[in-house]
């Protein structure tokens, strides 16, 4: 659903020597996505594909194991993908 192209315009990177952790950090936003709605195939929507941009940006920038600021939760991944989310009984 994400191209490499369109997560590297969104982290502001304009070299190729990360694209291997952009692609599994696109692999890993988007296998959040998909286990957080409870779906197996993304919804084509551009609150989905925001949500999914949002997420590799938050694991680019946080890609350290230490930081010296406090992390937290950003509360729109999970607003932009509720209207899509499948509840399970």
């Amino acid at each position: 659903m994400v191209t490499l192209e369109e997560a590297r315009n969104h982290i502001r990177v304009d070299t190729d020597e990360d694209d291997a952790a952009i692609l599994a950090m696109i692999d890993a936003a988007e296998t959040a996505a998909l286990d957080y709605l409870n779906l197996d195939e993304l919804p084509d929507a551009a609150p989905v594909q925001a949500a999914v941009l949002m997420l590799v940006g938050s694991l680019y920038m946080n890609r350290e194991s230490q930081t010296d600021r406090p992390i937290v939760e950003n509360r729109l991944f999970t607003r932009l993908l509720d209207p899509y989310r499948q509840m399970v009984a």
